[in-house]
Order: C-alpha cells, then structure tokens, then sequence
C-alpha cells in the first residue's frame, strides 16, 4: 500500500525518518508497532532518570535543590518517605526505575514485533486483534478503539485511588507525614463544582487547582476513573451520534490527532496551573516554594501542543477540502 504523505513538512522527501509515522496511517499492525514502541520510549526515561536522580540523590538537601525531577512525584506519592518529608529510604525509588527499564524492554520488543514479524494490517491477523483494524471513515471501529483507551486511563485513575486508600497512603503537607485517605470526597457539588471555579461556595480564577485538601483529590481522582470507564463503555458499545460527529467530525488522521493535541493541550495547562500555585498535590518539601520555571514549561508543552492542534486540524480540512 502507497501511503500520501503530501501536506506534510516531510512531502517530496525520500527520506522515510523525516516522514515519520505519516507513512503509516493506514497500517493498523505498523502504526499499533508505532504507538508500543514510543510507551517504550517513555518506560526507558522514566526509568533510566529515575536511577539517575537516586544514584546522585544527596541525603538531607531538599530535591528541589538538587534539580531533581522524577523523584519527587514518588516521594509524593508516599513512597520512602516520613515525618516532615525526609527522605528515609531510596530503595523504593530503584525498585520503581528498574521496574520501567524491565517494561520499556518489553514493550520495545512488542513494537519491534508488530513491524518487523506481525501483519502490517490487524484485519490479516484475524480473531481478536482484526476487531483493532480501522479505517478512518468507520466511525463504530474508531469508537471502539477510543473506548478502550478510556477504560486503560480510567484504571490508571484507580490505581492513585487504590495507592492512597489501601496501600501505604500519600503524603499530606498539611500533615507533614504521609497518611492513609480514608475517607475520601465523594459529593459530586463539591468535586464538579471546582470544574467551574467553585471552592467552598465562592467562585476562584484557579478552578480546580484550588483543592486544598487530599479528601477533595483523591475523590476527584474516584469520579475521573468512573467517568473513564463508563465513557469507554459507551463507546464501545455505542457508535457516535450524528450529531457528535457534526462537532467533532472524523474522516481522516489528522482530525484524530488535532483531538489528542487539544486534549493533551488542556492537560499541560491544567498541570501548570497546579504546579505554579497547589502545594497540597506539590508539597513544599518536595517541589520548593518558587516553581515558576515548571510551570513555565509545562504552560509551553501546552502551548505546543495547542499549536499542534490548529496545525493538524488545518491539514485535516484540507483533506476534507482539497
């Protein structure tokens, strides 16, 4: 199959890195080959600067001292640490960054699978994998795929949940030592209305970055994964409305794309507003009290982002429009 990769900044090229994944929209096994080898990719950062920051981690200086960028997310998240946030074992911190080396290497193995060995369409492979085949104009097909996907996000929802309610519990700042949440916010007032702006019955510019409390977060976390896994039911079982697909229409790649550069656009932007001004998600003792330069850059990665959207949904009407 000769795949078009003309609207592209990688048009009239014969080189195939440069072109990228455009040369694979249409290849449901190569572009699922695609997509496991990039998770790869992310496992084998995580992992590897995990190692890194614990092998130059230096007892008794805060982490924001010492530039320090993924351990202090697993120090948030209770892991080896105790009163007052000091750091009392590390152990955890390699266990978890061997972990992600240990997956990267098989999800690199997955990826290199589907492109050199597995079938460049999943329709050819039959049984349960052709139910994954796509084409950009079944809208059902597509459905299913995203719905799967939300459910995948609504369990990583949980898995925070099942951390913080059962298994250890997470640090509170307000507290100064890690805790069990036990009982968390449930009241649908209260954790939709910080979608609004809401907080205790005054409306704030922060929105949801105003949660000043893990009761609040950890239920806002309970009601995300419901959500996740109730929208991935519904579309796997449900087609898309003729009407949803008036809004948000999908006839091509780059519509799919433009989708998940917005959502991903919103995503930076929420985390710079938390990260910038919450210190209940990012305790002082960890992250230090002037993190504008973090927020900076995840308001960039968001603005990109962004700029990824316009450019791909402009692309997406001009296939739509020639």
């Amino acid at each position: 199959m000769t795949i078009s990769t003309d609207k592209t900044f990688a048009a009239n090229t014969d080189l195939p890195w440069l072109v990228g994944n455009a040369r694979l929209v249409d290849l449901s096994g190569q572009l699922l080959g695609a997509h496991i080898a990039h998770a790869g990719l992310i496992m084998f950062w995580a992992g590897a600067i995990t190692v890194s920051e614990v092998t130059r981690f230096i007892p008794n200086v805060p982490m924001y001292e010492q530039g320090l960028i993924l351990l202090p997310h697993l120090a948030t998240l209770g892991w080896g640490v105790g009163f007052r946030g000091e750091v009392v074992d590390t152990y955890p911190y390699f266990v978890i960054g061997i972990l992600h080396l240990v997956a990267s290497a098989v999800l690199g193995a997955g990826g290199l699978f589907h492109v050199f060995r597995g079938s460049a369409l999943l329709y050819n492979i039959g049984g349960r994998a052709a139910k994954f085949h796509y084409e950009w104009n079944d809208s059902k097909k597509l459905s299913l795929i995203l719905g799967h996907h939300l459910i995948v996000l609504g369990f990583g929802a949980f898995l925070l949940v099942l951390k913080a309610m059962f298994f250890g519990g997470i640090y509170d700042t307000h507290l100064g030592d890690v805790r069990l949440i036990s009982n968390p916010t449930l009241d649908p007032a209260t954790i939709f209305g910080y979608l609004i702006g809401m907080k205790d019955g005054s409306w704030t510019l922060l929105g949801m970055a105003s949660v000043d409390n893990l009761e609040d977060a950890i239920g806002g976390h309970i009601w995300v994964g419901l959500i996740l896994v109730a929208g991935g039911i519904w579309h796997i079982v449900v087609q898309p409305f003729s009407w949803v697909r008036k809004i948000f229409p999908i006839d091509n790649s780059d519509e799919i794309l433009s989708y998940s550069l917005l959502g991903l656009a919103l995503m930076s932007f929420i985390s710079a507003a938390f990260v910038g001004v919450n210190t209940t998600v990012f305790p002082i003792e960890f992250y230090g009290e002037n993190r504008l330069v973090m927020a900076d850059i995840q308001f960039f990665l968001g603005a990109l982002a962004f700029l990824g959207f316009i450019w791909h949904f402009w692309r997406s009407r001009q296939e739509v429009n020639p």
